[in-house]
């Protein structure tokens, strides 16, 4: 095994199963049936996120004639929903922190099914007619995401139950090393493809971009149509436009042992950082009393 191998097939798997672990030691049984208190809100969420994107990400990459491996590569980011990322943004944006943490969490477990048949679709309708031929199996698929997204999920909040105080004390230190470690281990792959990657990022940087704005654009106007109040739709865009691409990236390199279908990946991960950001920026100096105002002005919105 080389050591872009072992990077790409054990270290960043290992470092993804940590960031969820950590995820898990701040959730509760309550983060996946909330669905209760908000069903159209996380609805319109888990619609936005497993139907929805999917279908703009397709779309963008027969519109723009992607090569085949770069447009799987779009579909796997495309198919892959937000993790706490989107949390922390919800959370400066002053959105509903609470639907956020609930539609990651419920995506997070649905998308161990979606995925697979996402991608296996996407393999065989891109890969007609081209040299592009991988066979995905879709049990095994399964159980390799089970095991670096759920069972680290469902770890994380045994621990919490468990021992409370310790999750809770160790919940930052360890996010914050889990993801230098991921944010290290992604910076050697890049490096070593970077001749790969500098020509690809030219073809699909432009695709990806479009994807984000699309998709949080749509995402926010589904949300006001359909009479969410401020703080849901604010969740559900962000949770819709930022994408879980530390999962996207595993998948393309280490599942698939394809980096070129990372590189959507490389450059969407760039655009939601720049649009999250400015999204942070100006509602993050927005008083909550603005929100609250917002919302007694649309007396006809939705909780």
């Amino acid at each position: 095994m080389t050591v872009t191998e072992l990077i790409s097939k054990v270290f960043l798997p290992i470092s993804l199963a940590i960031i969820m672990l950590g995820m898990g030691m701040g959730l509760m049984p309550s983060d996946f049936t909330r669905i209760v208190k908000y069903p159209k809100a996380i609805l319109i969420g888990l619609t936005n996120q497993f139907i929805l994107l999917p279908i703009i990400g397709f779309s963008l990459a027969m519109s723009f004639d992607l090569n085949p491996t770069t447009a799987v590569g779009l579909i796997i980011l495309a198919s892959c929903p937000g993790g706490v990322v989107s949390n922390l943004i919800t959370q400066v944006c002053k959105g509903n922190i609470a639907l956020s943490v609930t539609l990651t969490a419920i995506a997070s477990v649905l998308s161990i099914i979606t995925i697979p048949f996402i991608l296996s679709f996407a393999l065989e309708y891109f890969g007609k007619g081209t040299d592009l031929i991988i066979n995905l199996p879709i049990l095994d698929t399964i159980v390799q995401i089970m095991i670096i997204v759920v069972i680290p999920i469902s770890t994380g909040m045994l621990i919490l139950r468990l021992k409370p105080h310790f999750a809770k004390r160790m919940k930052k230190p360890m996010h914050f090393a889990s993801t230098f470690i991921f944010v290290l281990v992604f910076i050697a792959v890049i490096i070593s493809n970077l001749s790969l990657i500098g020509n690809a990022l030219m073809e699909v940087g432009f695709v990806t971009l479009i994807l984000n704005i699309i998709t949080m654009g749509v995402s926010y106007l589904v949300s006001k149509l359909l009479k969410l109040n401020i703080e849901n739709t604010i969740s559900i865009t962000i949770e819709s436009g930022i994408q879980n691409g530390a999962l996207a990236f595993v998948i393309a390199t280490s599942i698939l042992n394809n980096i070129e279908m990372a590189i959507p990946t490389v450059a969407y991960t760039i655009w939601m950082f720049l649009t999250g950001g400015l999204l942070m920026w100006q509602l993050g100096k927005c008083p909550n009393t603005s929100l609250k105002q917002v919302n007694e002005a649309n007396p006809n919105h939705v909780d």
